[in-house]
């Protein structure tokens, strides 16, 4: 038994130290880089800074994503509150996590001395992909979930599918469901497959009475993460804005359902022709699930209801997130967690070509393959080049030092999400809508005009124009053109006159 322990540790020291090592050169959140100028990191983390000074979120300020992505960020901020080290340290924790529950899942299926070899192949390919962005995206710190979950899927129909699903197990993944339901509901499709298949293990029994059970273990599974906050909103008058800014707003405002009325017919091309695209843009992780998909289908080591059950979840988590008709590149994050079925046909080829007499050849392997990983992620990632960039040439730099000169600076974004300065100053909104949402609410325009006509705020940052003009008694501070994505920038600074 101690050993075991023992074993296990090593295995999850050795996830968070690749985590660091990978997370090192790939998240612009690692002290490698100048700064995390990604918008959508940034807005997270004043979103987390708003919530530990005591402002309530939705309600006092606007954002799209759940709640649970804005506490881990407000954790974040209370580690360093003008730097991305507190994201960094949790990407750790989450890449980390992810990696092990991987190494669980590798284990069910090949000799676990291989999975050491096999995770730094796994991380690079999730890691170096165009989906993993800038770092610091909520899908991300989902994956530890999402692949927990998967785990427990696997080992059920691998090990149990004579039995009924356990309660005990599905009340663990409704748990998680719940969790990832306050971060980014998009990514439940996973656990709608799930619970498909479980349906069909409890009906394949026709245990309608442990259906039932089931399916209230799950649901409660789920409720237990929704009641903290539920209280906290309705202690703070802000369950109608939670509502309008987290449900209602997305799905009416942000998603596409409503354009032109596709068929079904035209929905199933878009959809199809958007996962050919996605598998050229990340050719890495998605051939990996390419391989991982055939070698359910032709391996006889799997049951067919084992090989439909990973099918049909990877499935309805890919619908889950696209059929809404949005696509942005770090969508396809959650979808990583099959990657990891690519590397069982290896795992298996090792242990039949391994020796007893070669205990030390996987360590050496695991040695020399975290290192030329550890080099392939330098070159392959798109984040590299930004390391190179010192802190003083970037533009924020020098607007924080303008903007630092005010006593008590307060600052609204305009024509973009937060493009850092509310980091890098440390400064705490004064008003809902800091900053300019990719949504078409006109209510956020109206106010932000507002805001800037009664003089409400003393620095206004503008990208390009922002869509509105910025009235006379404010003055040009500073302007700078910045090179972002592969796209070129208009950032400028405004002043309120004296």
């Amino acid at each position: 038994m101690k050993n075991l322990i023992k074993r296990e540790w090593m295995c999850i020291g050795f996830c968070l130290v690749i985590a660091f090592a990978g997370l090192m050169i790939c998240s612009r959140s690692s002290f490698l880089y100048p700064y995390n100028d990604w918008n959508d990191a940034n807005s997270y983390f004043t979103m987390g800074k708003g919530m530990m000074n005591g402002l309530v979120i939705y309600r006092d300020l606007y954002d799209q994503k759940g709640p649970y992505l804005y506490l881990l960020y407000g954790i974040a901020y209370l580690i360093s509150h003008t730097t991305f080290r507190g994201v960094f340290l949790l990407e750790i924790l989450a890449i980390g996590s992810f990696l092990y529950i991987c190494s669980r899942i590798m284990g069910l299926f090949m000799s676990r001395k291989w999975t050491y070899f096999l995770l730094p192949i796994l991380e690079i390919a999730v890691l170096t992909s165009k989906s993993f962005y800038f770092g610091g995206a909520a899908e991300k710190f989902s994956l530890p979930l999402l692949a927990g979950s998967l785990y427990l899927s696997i080992r059920w129909f691998k090990d149990h599918a004579c039995e009924s699903p356990r309660i005990r197990e599905l009340f663990y993944i409704g748990l998680m469901a719940g969790v990832v339901m306050l971060v980014k509901y998009t990514m439940l499709g996973l656990y709608a497959g799930l619970m498909l298949m479980m349906a069909g293990a409890f009906l394949g029994k026709r245990d309608i009475k442990g259906l039932f059970k089931g399916c209230c273990g799950f649901l409660a599974g789920m409720l237990l993460p929704v009641i903290p906050w539920l209280i906290y909103f309705g202690w703070k008058k802000g369950l109608s804005a939670w509502y309008e800014c987290y449900i209602y707003n997305n799905i009416f405002f942000y998603s596409n359902f409503e354009q032109e009325a596709l068929g079904i017919g035209q929905r199933i091309y878009e959809l199809c022709k958007l996962l050919l695209w996605l598998f050229v843009d990340n050719p890495f992780f998605f051939g990996l699930i390419l391989i991982g998909m055939v070698f359910l289908l032709v391996s006889k080591q799997f049951r067919w209801f084992e090989k439909l059950n990973i099918i049909v979840m990877a499935g309805l988590l890919f619908l889950g997130i696209y059929v809404g008709g949005s696509n942005l590149p770090y969508y396809a994050i959650p979808l990583t967690v099959f990657a990891v079925t690519g590397l069982l046909p290896f795992g298996r080829l090792l242990d039949r070509i391994s020796t007893g007499e070669g205990k030390r050849l996987p360590y050496a392997m695991t040695t020399v393959c975290v290192v030329l990983c550890m080099g392939l992620s330098y070159r392959l990632s798109m984040n590299t080049p930004f390391m190179q960039q010192s802190k003083e040439e970037y533009f924020l730099s020098r607007f924080q030092k303008i903007v630092e000169e005010e006593e008590n600076p307060t600052l609204l974004n305009i024509g973009c999400l937060d493009a850092g300065l509310y980091t890098a100053a440390d400064i705490i909104p004064n008003c809902r809508f800091f900053q300019t949402n990719g949504i078409g609410l006109q209510e956020m325009f109206r106010e932000q005009e507002r805001y800037m006509e009664e003089g409400r705020i003393k620095f206004v940052l503008s990208r390009d124009d922002g869509g509105m003009t910025v009235p006379d008694h404010y003055e040009l501070a500073a302007q700078e053109q910045y090179q972002w994505d592969g796209k070129s920038f208009v950032y400028s600074l405004y002043q309120l006159r004296e």
